[in-house]
């Protein structure tokens, strides 16, 4: 029996910022304090704040400690651990206060948000099967081999309002119950697509690292309910902490007889094994990632047939991806009443995004369907650095499409993104200021696309590589108004045309910044000028001699030699040399470089 637990963050983020040695120099820290046997340390999954990690949470008080370094572990020990006295000055500064320590449920971060899919994410150690127990784990398996028909199951799922989070949102129910016909007369697989390839995205990573299990009961469910007995995980071998952890989940899950032979002794059988990805974004679509799996080229399939009927091995397959799995245990532990009271009418439940680009708060946030953009960007997010002004946000990723400001206050559900020219997506959330050009951005999401493109279709082949050439063309300063209309027209021809989502969606990004953008595009072509400064093509740097003080610094800095100047003497930009690299306004420290 241990009187403290610390809660060291183990996921991705915190990882790559040394939260591995500050468990080692915890360990040794309690060690020479005599203090192993009576200070736990456990390494978790990712606790959401990813802007304040590594991070450290110390019970029974809950001290939040964000931002730790290996140095300061043994003040840690030494203060909290030993004397009881917590390091203030490593408290996560909201959850300071003149009363004391404020919960962290009282941060503005955390306060707004309602956890399902990410509940036991920074709480439990993921490679424990007994704390995925303690916490309620596999309770939800044992009610439907014990007590539910395998179509119950699937009506419960269908009456939560339950919708695929991969993107599409589907109704997972239906999909379900797609597939349940010929119980036990004819193979069928589960699969879980965690296959996560959008920039920007970690939503279903994180959920791997920190609770693998629920996606191995869910998929168990799964199988009782469509008659299935072997289950596949696609996950992308980029993601090695999630692989490791999965494959620890489902050792300890079939050493439990939790996976395998007649689980619950009910007769049921079901199995899951891994099948790694290597990395390419279209096998997120669904045909081309049961192709993969099969051990093809992950290309697409055409539909109809779709998979719930022929999919995998030829066979009824039914495919979800992590963030759909790990609602569904919670479902029927409490009931479709409770998970459809959440969100809204043709969306329930909540959502995970992962919050990045220009935001305070980056990480990841778990929402009410329904909840502003404002509240989640201003709110949770803690709003934009620097004082910026809000210009759009991405949903969606590569498949998705730009939220302007003019939209900052819509509900966040699948209706009202599609109504505006976005989408769901899997759940990247990526913030944009006022000095994001859109063009740039539509470029940025349009050469992933092309990079990645398997090739199979013409439209998604040959029409997305004319798409960005024409970007490249306005961006280089060499566009016309008819540019414009032409890709204007390319957009709709590619999503009508292309074999699968991948190049359907593609074309969104471009389509969605002309839509509420189309002023930045014919400023790049009429006045051969990018109003953000980014498009390096369409700005000059240049010197205010009003301004500058001849200190020199900028022309020591620069690395082609472009700056000319004596001491004390306003000094000037040679354009010819200037490569545009920035160099020279990071280093003024007069503001007298801007750009043009």
């Amino acid at each position: 029996m241990y009187r403290s637990h610390v809660l060291v963050c183990g996921g991705t983020g915190c990882t790559s910022s040394g939260s591995q040695q500050i468990i080692q120099t915890l360990k040794e820290e309690l060690k020479k304090n005599r203090l192993q046997n009576e200070v736990a340390v456990v390494k978790t999954g990712c606790h959401g704040l990813c802007a304040e990690g590594p991070v450290m949470i110390v019970y029974p008080e809950a001290v939040f400690y964000s931002k730790v370094r290996p140095e300061d572990v043994e003040e840690i020990v030494s203060e909290h651990l030993l004397k009881g006295r917590i390091v203030e000055r490593l408290v996560y500064h909201e959850a300071q206060a003149p009363e004391g320590i404020k919960s962290l449920n009282e941060t503005t971060f955390y306060k707004k948000q309602h956890r399902i899919a990410l509940r036991n994410c920074g709480v439990i150690n993921p490679e424990s099967i007994d704390e995925y127990i303690g916490t309620g784990g596999y309770e939800a398996l044992g009610k439907v081999l014990t007590e539910m028909t395998p179509d119950e199951v699937i009506q419960t799922i269908l009456d939560s309002g339950l919708r695929g989070r991969g993107g599409a949102g589907f109704p997972t129910g239906l999909k379900w119950r797609f597939a349940s016909g010929n119980r036990g007369n004819v193979q069928k697989y589960v699969c879980c697509n965690a296959d996560e390839g959008d920039p920007g995205a970690f939503m279903d990573r994180s959920v791997l690292e920190g609770d693998p299990h629920v996606v191995l009961e869910a998929m168990a469910i799964a199988g009782y309910a469509i008659g299935a007995d072997q289950g596949y995980i696609y996950v992308r071998a980029e993601y090695p902490i999630a692989v490791e952890r999965l494959q620890i989940a489902i050792n300890q899950a079939r050493e439990y007889g939790l996976l395998g032979k007649n689980i619950f002794e009910s007769g049921f059988d079901f199995d899951i094994e891994l099948r790694l990805g290597a990395g390419a974004f279209v096998c997120g679509e669904e045909t081309a990632l049961m192709t993969s799996i099969e051990g093809n080229r992950g290309e697409p399939r055409p539909r109809p047939p779709f998979p719930a009927v022929k999919g995998l091995f030829a066979s009824p397959t039914i495919l979800n991806n992590v963030e759909t799995w790990a609602n569904i245990p919670q479902i029927i532990i409490n009931g479709p009443k409770w998970f459809a009271s959440m969100g809204t009418e043709k969306s329930k439940g909540t959502k995970v995004f992962a919050l990045g680009g220009k935001i305070n708060n980056t990480g990841l946030v778990e929402i009410p369907m329904g909840t502003t953009l404002r509240t989640v960007i201003e709110d949770i997010g803690g709003g934009i650095p620097n004082g910026k002004k809000f210009k759009a946000a991405q949903t969606g990723g590569p498949s998705g499409g730009c939220i302007p400001a003019e939209h900052f206050d819509i509900p966040i559900d699948y209706d009202n993104l599609i109504s505006i020219g976005s989408m769901m997506g899997s759940g990247g959330l990526i913030v944009m200021d006022e000095d994001t050009c859109m063009v740039d951005i539509a470029k940025f999401f349009l050469q992933f696309t092309v990079d990645e493109s398997c090739g199979k279709c013409t439209p998604c082949r040959v029409g997305t590589k004319r798409l960005l050439e024409l970007l490249e063309k306005i961006t280089d300063g060499r566009g016309t108004l008819e540019d414009i209309d032409k890709m204007e027209e390319l957009c709709y021809y590619i999503k009508d045309n292309a074999l699968c989502g991948l190049g359907q969606t593609a074309p969104n990004p471009v389509l969605s910044t002309l839509r509420y953008f189309r002023d930045e595009y014919i400023e790049h072509v009429v006045n051969k000028r990018c109003p953000a400064g980014v498009c390096k093509k369409l700005i000059t740097y240049k010197i205010d001699p009003m301004k500058c003080k001849g200190c020199t610094l900028c022309a020591r800095n620069c690395p082609v030699d472009a700056i000319e100047g004596q001491v004390k003497v306003a000094h000037s930009i040679d354009t010819s040399k200037c490569v545009k690299c920035g160099t020279c306004i990071d280093k003024c420290r007069f503001g007298a470089i801007y750009k043009e």
